[in-house]
């Protein structure tokens, strides 16, 4: 059941399944919701607790200012879990909500069971992602924040799983057209800033676990590769037939590898 909120002077939407031990908090990706978790969470909730909440500035909760820094995110999570009276929780966040993830660790590791890195990487924004990043704000301060929707979701899919993924395809088109376009400009804002976080993790005692997909568009399977090799420390878990949104792809595995990672 969704309900609303305050975190960090934030105002939230959040759904908590509240039984179980052991908690799960889900941080969804770019152009997204807490919505993406809806079935995902079944596949979860018979053992453990867990919440999902709306990033700031995506689905229905609050635009704070013109960026939303990853530090800002972060200590929003954590109200979050002090609002829920949870001292700690395995964090998964998928694309953008693993930067979030990844700043909670910077700011507070005592909160945390473990991080799963979901489609997402501890690299910072290449020159040519901040590029791209700001021709994205450009678009959106525009009014062509519709343009964006005609393209991120296909791409989140392995090519081979359009087909079978057009619900999927239109339900995640939906959730970008009714996201604010100031809470885009400030996600994609606070997104191109964020601080490589590869040492940090490499030098955390925090379980790890990356969970990636072979025929990511976005994360082309050389950089996974390489981002596997340099982080010997983590648990490393491959969907073979998924792109982006392995939750999507292959609900089942992605789950499975979450549940293990946590026993």
């Amino acid at each position: 059941m969704d309900k609303f909120i305050i975190s960090n002077g934030c105002a939230l939407r959040i759904t908590d399944t509240r039984k179980g031990d052991k908690t799960i908090l889900l941080l969804h990706g770019y152009l997204e919701s807490l919505d993406v978790w809806e079935d995902f969470t079944k596949l979860l909730s018979k053992e453990y607790r867990v919440v999902a909440m709306d990033i700031p500035g995506h689905g229905i909760s609050q635009v704070m200012g013109e960026k939303h820094s990853m530090s800002f995110l972060a200590e929003t999570v954590v109200g979050v879990l002090d609002e829920l009276e949870i001292e700690k929780a395995t964090i998964v966040g998928h694309s953008m909500g693993g930067y979030v993830a990844l700043q909670t660790l910077r700011l507070h590791p005592e909160r945390m069971d473990g991080i799963v890195l979901l489609s997402s990487t501890p690299n910072p924004d290449s020159p040519e992602k901040i590029a791209d990043r700001d021709k994205e704000i450009a678009l959106v301060e525009g009014g062509h924040k519709d343009l964006l929707a005609t393209t991120a979701a296909k791409n989140g899919f392995a090519t081979e799983n359009l087909k079978k993924m057009q619900d999927e395809i239109i339900f995640l088109e939906e959730q970008v057209l009714v996201t604010e376009p100031e809470g885009v400009i400030a996600l994609l804002r606070g997104m191109k800033e964020r601080e490589d976080s590869n040492e940090l993790l490499q030098n955390s005692a925090l379980p790890q676990l990356f969970i990636l997909g072979k025929k990511d568009n976005y994360i082309p399977l050389d950089k996974a590769e390489a981002m596997v090799a340099a982080h010997p420390q983590a648990k490393v878990v491959w969907l073979e037939n998924s792109g982006h949104l392995g939750y999507f792809e292959e609900p089942e595995a992605c789950a499975e590898a979450i549940k293990e990672f946590i026993k």
